[in-house]
């Protein structure tokens, strides 16, 4: 017989304010305060316990689906309490979940006090803006911010896939068509295929995950719609060589012109745990100018950073150290916490 509820235990993770739920066996659950694990006060877990609380928020066709695949993805809502994305995979066998957290308010970019550029990129007609980062770096709320702002300020149709779909938009000026991946359309690719005949202004790709999918948002971006989409980088040049990279070399060249002519913007975040508890989004912004978009063409995105310090004035462009060192400087993050999430430990401290 499970030990608790599992509805219980989410809103306890509400309350807290967490961001995660992790449920594992031969271990108490667990939750993510503040981007650090912490165990609740439980009793440790048997993979039977899990099964239990996890099976009771499924259909049986999700439970048909995870015991063949042992893996499924989806998104939940429990009145009362909110909405949660969750993982199902397995351990040693037994059953295992993540819980994460979408709160149903969507927060405003001035609430996230995110950078102005953000509020130009958003205003543009078309092009590709990608939001990059390592998972739980908040790439999924700093992309329902910038539709946020779109829905609260222009008539356009927007079109997001998503696996699952996480935000959910209240139609404000603009409509939504969001489609979960798995329950409105079979793969990214099936519906980025079908996308352009729904007659979208704006296209949200959940994850840009192979290179059906890169190729499709490059497209779109190129043919006059706006883009978002989001990988696992790191940093801005880096983004653009993993999309180059998932193309064999002859396609190369091409794909570098595609990127060159669309891009409009690479944001890559980390979360830094702040000073006083809760954290704060550390963004490296690339927004092309003529220089860069050469740069890109010409297969020489090793020489983008040095002209992202140069090119700053106007365009709100940043690399990561300056965003971190800002931080130190305003009192928000401690100096052991700069040097260890930079990508330029030694950048870092010779500015701080």
């Amino acid at each position: 017989m499970a030990v608790f509820d599992i509805k219980k235990l989410l809103q306890s993770v509400v309350t807290h304010g967490a961001s995660d739920l992790h449920l594992v066996s031969r271990s108490e659950p667990q939750i993510r305060l503040s981007g650090t694990l912490k165990p609740v006060n439980l009793p440790v877990l048997t993979g039977e316990d899990i099964e239990e609380m996890c099976y009771s928020l499924i259909t049986e066709k999700q439970k048909q689906q995870f015991e063949e695949e042992n893996e499924l993805d989806f998104a939940v809502v429990l009145p009362g309490i909110g909405r949660f994305r969750a993982n199902y995979y397995r351990t040693l066998g037994n059953p295992a979940a993540a819980f994460r957290i979408i709160p149903i308010e969507i927060p405003s970019l001035d609430e996230l006090g995110a950078p102005a550029i953000y509020k130009k990129l958003v205003k543009r007609e078309k092009g590709l803006i990608l939001v990059t980062g390592p998972t739980g770096s908040g790439k999924s709320t700093t992309l329902s911010a910038m539709l946020n702002e779109i829905n609260l300020t222009e008539h356009k149709h927007i079109l997001t896939v998503e696996d699952p779909v996480e935000f959910i938009h209240r139609n404000k000026k603009s409509v939504f068509s969001h489609r979960g991946v798995g329950d409105d359309t079979k793969s990214f690719a099936a519906a980025l295929k079908y996308a352009l005949r729904q007659d979208p202004d704006i296209i949200l790709i959940g994850e840009m995950r192979d290179r059906v999918t890169i190729e499709a948002g490059l497209s779109a971006a190129e043919t006059g719609h706006l883009v978002f989409g989001t990988l696992h980088t790191s940093s801005a040049p880096g983004t653009i060589n993993r999309i180059i990279d998932v193309f064999s070399g002859d396609e190369q060249p091409q794909i570098r012109a595609m990127i060159a002519s669309s891009l409009a913007g690479v944001i890559s975040q980390m979360l830094l745990p702040k000073l006083g508890g809760g954290r704060v989004a550390a963004a490296e912004i690339l927004i092309p100018n003529n220089a860069i978009s050469n740069l890109i063409r010409e297969d020489k995105v090793h020489q983008i950073y040095s002209q992202m310090q140069l090119g700053q004035g106007d365009t709100g462009m940043q690399t990561q150290t300056q965003a971190i060192v800002k931080f130190y400087k305003d009192g928000k993050v401690s100096r052991e916490i700069a040097l260890q999430y930079a990508n330029k430990p030694d950048e870092v401290a010779k500015n701080i």
